[in-house]
Protein backbone atom coordinates (compact mmCIF):
# COMPACT_ATOMS: atom_id res chain seq x y z
CA UNK A 1 0.00 0.00 0.00
CA UNK A 2 1.48 3.35 -0.99
CA UNK A 3 1.55 6.22 1.52
CA UNK A 4 -1.04 8.20 -0.44
CA UNK A 5 -3.53 5.32 -0.10
CA UNK A 6 -3.16 4.78 3.62
CA UNK A 7 -6.22 5.23 5.88
CA UNK A 8 -7.26 8.82 6.28
CA UNK A 9 -5.26 9.94 3.25
CA UNK A 10 -2.32 11.01 5.42
CA UNK A 11 1.08 9.32 5.14
CA UNK A 12 1.75 7.27 8.25
CA UNK A 13 -1.83 7.67 9.50
CA UNK A 14 -1.87 4.32 11.31
CA UNK A 15 1.48 5.14 12.97
CA UNK A 16 0.15 8.54 13.98
CA UNK A 17 -2.85 7.01 15.76
CA UNK A 18 -0.71 4.42 17.54
CA UNK A 19 1.84 6.95 18.77
CA UNK A 20 -0.87 9.38 19.86
CA UNK A 21 -2.52 6.67 21.94
CA UNK A 22 0.82 5.77 23.48
CA UNK A 23 1.46 9.38 24.46
CA UNK A 24 -2.03 9.78 25.93
CA UNK A 25 -1.45 6.73 28.11
CA UNK A 26 1.45 8.57 29.77
CA UNK A 27 -0.63 11.70 30.17
CA UNK A 28 -3.74 10.31 31.85
CA UNK A 29 -2.29 9.65 35.35
CA UNK A 30 -0.95 13.18 36.00
CA UNK A 31 -4.08 14.66 34.44
CA UNK A 32 -6.35 12.81 36.86
CA UNK A 33 -4.15 13.27 39.94
CA UNK A 34 -3.37 16.97 39.53
CA UNK A 35 -6.86 17.91 38.36
CA UNK A 36 -8.47 16.21 41.35
CA UNK A 37 -5.98 17.94 43.66
CA UNK A 38 -6.70 21.34 42.12
CA UNK A 39 -10.48 20.81 42.23
CA UNK A 40 -10.44 19.74 45.89
CA UNK A 41 -8.20 22.64 46.90
CA UNK A 42 -10.27 25.21 45.07
CA UNK A 43 -13.52 23.82 46.46
CA UNK A 44 -12.12 24.11 50.00
CA UNK A 45 -10.67 27.57 49.40
CA UNK A 46 -13.89 28.93 47.93
CA UNK A 47 -15.79 27.98 51.09
CA UNK A 48 -13.59 30.27 53.17
CA UNK A 49 -14.12 34.03 53.64
CA UNK A 50 -11.15 34.53 51.31
CA UNK A 51 -12.69 33.29 48.08
CA UNK A 52 -11.59 36.34 46.07
CA UNK A 53 -8.03 35.99 47.35
CA UNK A 54 -8.09 32.28 46.45
CA UNK A 55 -9.00 33.14 42.86
CA UNK A 56 -6.17 35.66 42.74
CA UNK A 57 -3.69 33.12 44.12
CA UNK A 58 -4.88 30.51 41.62
CA UNK A 59 -4.30 33.02 38.82
CA UNK A 60 -0.84 33.68 40.25
CA UNK A 61 -0.11 29.96 39.99
CA UNK A 62 -1.11 29.99 36.33
CA UNK A 63 1.11 33.02 35.66
CA UNK A 64 4.00 31.40 37.52
CA UNK A 65 3.63 28.27 35.42
CA UNK A 66 4.07 30.17 32.15
CA UNK A 67 7.49 31.35 33.34
CA UNK A 68 8.42 27.96 34.80
CA UNK A 69 7.37 26.26 31.56
CA UNK A 70 9.71 28.51 29.59
CA UNK A 71 12.61 28.15 32.04
CA UNK A 72 12.41 24.36 32.30
CA UNK A 73 12.15 23.94 28.54
CA UNK A 74 15.07 26.25 27.82
CA UNK A 75 17.49 25.53 30.64
CA UNK A 76 16.63 21.98 31.76
CA UNK A 77 15.20 20.16 28.76
CA UNK A 78 17.53 21.93 26.34
CA UNK A 79 20.39 21.98 28.84
CA UNK A 80 23.37 19.68 28.78
CA UNK A 81 24.32 17.64 31.82
CA UNK A 82 27.48 15.68 30.97
CA UNK A 83 28.45 12.78 33.18
CA UNK A 84 31.40 13.15 35.51
CA UNK A 85 32.76 12.44 38.98
CA UNK A 86 30.46 12.96 41.90
CA UNK A 87 27.01 11.69 42.76
CA UNK A 88 25.24 14.92 41.83
CA UNK A 89 26.77 15.21 38.34
CA UNK A 90 25.97 11.59 37.60
CA UNK A 91 22.41 12.01 38.89
CA UNK A 92 21.82 15.11 36.73
CA UNK A 93 23.26 13.33 33.71
CA UNK A 94 21.10 10.24 34.13
CA UNK A 95 17.96 12.12 35.14
CA UNK A 96 17.99 15.15 32.84
CA UNK A 97 20.36 14.73 29.90
CA UNK A 98 18.23 12.32 27.83
CA UNK A 99 14.88 13.94 28.66
CA UNK A 100 14.32 16.08 25.62
CA UNK A 101 16.87 15.38 22.93
CA UNK A 102 15.17 12.15 21.95
CA UNK A 103 11.94 14.08 21.54
CA UNK A 104 13.63 16.36 19.01
CA UNK A 105 15.18 13.41 17.23
CA UNK A 106 11.81 11.58 17.01
CA UNK A 107 9.10 14.21 17.64
CA UNK A 108 6.33 11.84 16.49
CA UNK A 109 7.36 9.09 18.93
CA UNK A 110 4.71 8.68 21.63
CA UNK A 111 7.32 7.64 24.16
CA UNK A 112 8.81 11.14 24.08
CA UNK A 113 5.87 13.53 23.66
CA UNK A 114 4.68 13.68 27.26
CA UNK A 115 6.49 12.97 30.48
CA UNK A 116 5.56 10.23 32.91
CA UNK A 117 3.98 11.09 36.24
CA UNK A 118 7.21 10.03 37.96
CA UNK A 119 9.00 12.94 36.27
CA UNK A 120 6.99 15.51 38.20
CA UNK A 121 5.59 13.67 41.24
CA UNK A 122 8.62 14.12 43.56
CA UNK A 123 8.67 17.88 42.91
CA UNK A 124 4.89 18.10 43.24
CA UNK A 125 4.90 16.31 46.59
CA UNK A 126 7.57 18.66 47.91
CA UNK A 127 5.65 21.74 46.75
CA UNK A 128 2.33 20.49 48.14
CA UNK A 129 3.94 19.66 51.50
CA UNK A 130 5.54 23.11 51.73
CA UNK A 131 2.35 24.88 50.71
CA UNK A 132 0.38 22.97 53.39
CA UNK A 133 2.10 25.14 56.00
CA UNK A 134 -0.02 28.08 54.80
CA UNK A 135 -3.79 28.76 54.78
CA UNK A 136 -5.68 26.74 52.17
CA UNK A 137 -6.69 29.85 50.20
CA UNK A 138 -3.10 31.04 49.73
CA UNK A 139 -0.01 28.97 48.87
CA UNK A 140 -1.87 25.66 48.38
CA UNK A 141 -4.04 27.33 45.75
CA UNK A 142 -0.95 28.72 44.01
CA UNK A 143 0.39 25.17 43.73
CA UNK A 144 -3.00 23.96 42.51
CA UNK A 145 -2.90 26.58 39.74
CA UNK A 146 0.67 25.59 38.92
CA UNK A 147 -0.12 21.88 38.64
CA UNK A 148 -3.32 22.40 36.70
CA UNK A 149 -1.44 24.61 34.26
CA UNK A 150 1.13 21.86 33.83
CA UNK A 151 -1.68 19.49 32.83
CA UNK A 152 -2.98 22.00 30.29
CA UNK A 153 0.51 22.54 28.87
CA UNK A 154 1.04 18.80 28.43
CA UNK A 155 -2.24 18.46 26.55
CA UNK A 156 -1.39 21.44 24.36
CA UNK A 157 1.99 19.91 23.58
CA UNK A 158 0.37 16.57 22.85
CA UNK A 159 -2.18 18.20 20.57
CA UNK A 160 0.23 20.22 18.45
CA UNK A 161 2.06 17.01 17.59
CA UNK A 162 -0.97 14.89 16.80
CA UNK A 163 -4.10 16.95 16.12
CA UNK A 164 -5.48 19.80 14.05
CA UNK A 165 -7.98 22.23 15.61
CA UNK A 166 -9.39 25.05 13.55
CA UNK A 167 -9.09 27.98 15.91
CA UNK A 168 -6.75 30.96 15.95
CA UNK A 169 -4.83 30.05 19.12
CA UNK A 170 -4.18 26.47 18.09
CA UNK A 171 -3.00 27.43 14.62
CA UNK A 172 -0.62 29.94 16.22
CA UNK A 173 0.85 27.65 18.89
CA UNK A 174 1.17 24.71 16.49
CA UNK A 175 3.20 26.75 14.01
CA UNK A 176 5.20 28.28 16.86
CA UNK A 177 6.12 24.88 18.28
CA UNK A 178 6.74 23.10 14.99
CA UNK A 179 9.13 25.87 14.01
CA UNK A 180 10.98 25.16 17.27
CA UNK A 181 11.39 21.60 15.97
CA UNK A 182 12.83 22.79 12.67
CA UNK A 183 16.59 22.84 11.98
CA UNK A 184 16.66 26.61 12.54
CA UNK A 185 14.31 26.68 15.52
CA UNK A 186 16.14 24.80 18.26
CA UNK A 187 17.31 27.99 19.99
CA UNK A 188 14.04 29.92 19.78
CA UNK A 189 10.37 29.38 20.57
CA UNK A 190 10.74 27.81 24.01
CA UNK A 191 7.23 28.70 25.12
CA UNK A 192 4.93 25.68 24.86
CA UNK A 193 1.59 27.37 25.45
CA UNK A 194 2.46 30.96 24.59
CA UNK A 195 5.21 33.15 23.18
CA UNK A 196 5.28 35.83 25.90
CA UNK A 197 8.52 34.85 27.60
CA UNK A 198 10.23 34.32 24.27
CA UNK A 199 9.61 38.02 23.67
CA UNK A 200 10.83 38.99 27.14
CA UNK A 201 14.02 36.89 26.97
CA UNK A 202 14.70 37.52 23.26
CA UNK A 203 14.24 33.98 22.02
CA UNK A 204 11.36 34.90 19.75
CA UNK A 205 11.14 33.38 16.27
CA UNK A 206 12.87 35.81 13.84
CA UNK A 207 10.63 38.45 12.30
CA UNK A 208 10.91 37.17 8.74
CA UNK A 209 9.99 33.65 9.81
CA UNK A 210 7.08 34.97 11.88
CA UNK A 211 5.79 36.74 8.79
CA UNK A 212 5.90 33.50 6.84
CA UNK A 213 4.33 31.50 9.65
CA UNK A 214 1.54 33.89 10.64
CA UNK A 215 1.35 36.58 7.98
CA UNK A 216 -0.74 36.93 4.85
CA UNK A 217 1.29 34.73 2.54
CA UNK A 218 0.41 31.87 0.24
CA UNK A 219 -0.44 28.53 1.81
CA UNK A 220 2.47 26.72 0.15
CA UNK A 221 4.97 29.33 1.36
CA UNK A 222 3.61 29.17 4.88
CA UNK A 223 3.73 25.39 5.00
CA UNK A 224 7.36 25.42 3.93
CA UNK A 225 8.10 27.74 6.87
CA UNK A 226 6.47 25.37 9.36
CA UNK A 227 8.81 22.78 10.86
CA UNK A 228 8.94 19.33 9.24
CA UNK A 229 10.79 16.29 10.38
CA UNK A 230 12.58 13.61 8.41
CA UNK A 231 10.27 10.82 9.51
CA UNK A 232 6.82 10.25 10.88
CA UNK A 233 3.54 12.13 10.36
CA UNK A 234 4.30 15.12 12.58
CA UNK A 235 5.39 17.23 9.64
CA UNK A 236 1.84 17.47 8.32
CA UNK A 237 0.19 20.83 9.03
Amino acid sequence: MTPSKRPGGIPGHEIWRREAAKARGRLYPPTVLYTVYAAVLMASAMRTPHAAAALAFFAAGIAAWTLLEYGVHRYVLHGRFPDGPGVMRHFLHVRFDPLHWEHHERPWDGEHINGRIGDTLPFSIALVALAALFPVWSAPVVIAGLLQSYVVEEWVHHSVHFYHFDNRYFRYIKRHHLYHHSPKGGDVGYGLTNGLWDIVFRTRIPAEQRRLLYGRVGRGTRERAVARTDEGPIGAV
